[in-house]
């Protein structure tokens, strides 16, 4: 069967790698287009996306920028009833929660502090993003206490926005061992059946 989604990213991105993943934990066929910087900045890239951005899914007509704009989308489209975006209210506001915490707190913690030690030189000073990535890892290992999963009790869309960040925190110098919940949460979302990793280089 020739696939119908696209997605276009890098294999180092975070936010390339929680839509992989889930792709894979639905084992959705895709086809991976890389999209390098030089990529991103042509004619035919930003005709996908304006903004340049990573990642791209285009699923035949439709063309969706923003990852956990498309972790919704495939949620809905092709698994609406597994529980991974919940109906309820409660439920759906729990993993919004996260979502907007992979947006920010995330993004510009673990994940700024990985994209200076690794990439480029992000400008933000190393104590900001150590802090940043303190307070929310803080606040994750509290939150995972009572629930093996952020949003409860089974993996959501919750996970799947936050675990390549937080999992690779350590490439930006983000030590996890103090947060041990966050440690064994981390390895609950390794093992989930077809789990795919990100490449460290």
């Amino acid at each position: 069967m020739n696939p119908t989604l696209t997605l276009y990213g890098t294999a180092l991105s975070g936010h390339t790698h929680r839509v992989a993943l889930f792709l894979h934990l639905l084992q959705l066929p895709y086809r991976h287009v890389d999209a390098s910087a030089a990529v991103r900045r042509s004619a035919e890239f930003l005709r996908l996306n304006p903004l340049g951005q990573i990642p791209v899914l285009q699923d035949g007509g439709l063309v969706l920028a923003d990852s956990n704009a498309i972790l919704v989308y495939l949620a809905k489209r092709y698994a609406p009833d597994s529980g991974w975006l919940p109906e309820d209210a409660v439920g759906a506001a729990r993993v919004q929660r996260w979502l907007s915490l992979a947006a920010g707190e995330i993004a510009f913690g673990p994940a700024s502090a990985r994209i200076s030690a690794r990439f480029y030189d992000t400008g933000v000073p190393p104590e900001l993003t150590h802090r940043l990535a303190d307070k929310v890892l803080g606040f994750m290992d509290v939150a995972l206490a009572p629930d093996d999963y952020l949003a409860g009790a089974a993996p959501t869309l919750a996970d799947l926005a936050c675990y390549a960040y937080i999992a690779h925190a350590p490439e930006g110098g983000i030590a996890l061992d103090p947060y041990p919940n966050v440690l064994d949460w981390i390895a609950r979302i390794q093992a989930l059946p077809h789990f795919v990793a990100m490449p460290e280089d």
